[in-house]
């Protein structure tokens, strides 16, 4: 071999190199959802269900199933939260949910948390839950169920476990979606 091929590269003057522009930083509030953001909490929703098997949905929610939904957890004074850009984009959004119909669990909800797929591994989700614990504590409520898809969640199982919850249980093969069997974890945690 040459001895030039040894020699480290020169670099070029500043004033021909690229220059990559910075990175923009990922800022984002929260707040209570509105009526106004549920066309596009349903875009994200049904993102998960035509793509993952983080939701056993296999069908689209319409924007009047989620208008109902919405009416139904505002009736119960149940948190509900939005992640919103700067320019007023929706990120991603958390809510908890009844955990059965029946009376006596009314102070036990299950919790969901759904991220646009540009703002995943950000650290969004552990904002939205930490969040979602705090304004269910507020409410009054005192344990929060989370059922997880035992394939394909790995990272919401992580972020749970994080944030206290233990697992309850296991349920496998009791969902069939995209040609397989799937199982849930159930995790819970109980509130102050």
């Amino acid at each position: 071999m040459l001895e030039e091929e040894y020699q480290p590269r020169r670099a070029l003057p500043r004033h021909l190199r690229k220059v990559l522009p910075a990175e923009t930083p990922f800022e984002y509030s929260l707040r209570d959802a509105t009526a106004a953001d549920l066309p596009h909490v349903r875009e994200i929703y049904n993102y998960y269900v035509a793509n993952s098997m983080v939701t056993f949905d296999e069908d689209q929610m319409t924007l009047r199933e989620w208008r109902s939904k919405f009416e139904y957890l505002s009736k119960l004074g149940m948190p509900f939260l939005v992640a919103e850009s700067q320019s007023g984009q929706i990120l991603g959004y958390a809510l908890v949910s009844p955990w059965k119909q029946k009376r006596a669990y009314r102070f036990t909800v299950e919790n969901s948390i759904y991220l646009g797929p540009a703002s995943t591994g950000k650290g969004l989700g552990r904002v939205l839950l930490a969040q979602l614990i705090e304004r269910s504590t507020n409410a009054g409520l005192k344990e929060i169920i989370a059922v997880i898809a035992d394939q394909g969640a790995e990272a919401s199982l992580r972020l749970h476990f994080e944030f206290g919850f233990e697992e309850i249980g296991r349920m496998g093969r009791v969902g069939f979606k995209f040609e397989r069997w799937l199982g849930t974890v159930l995790l819970q945690k109980s509130l102050k």
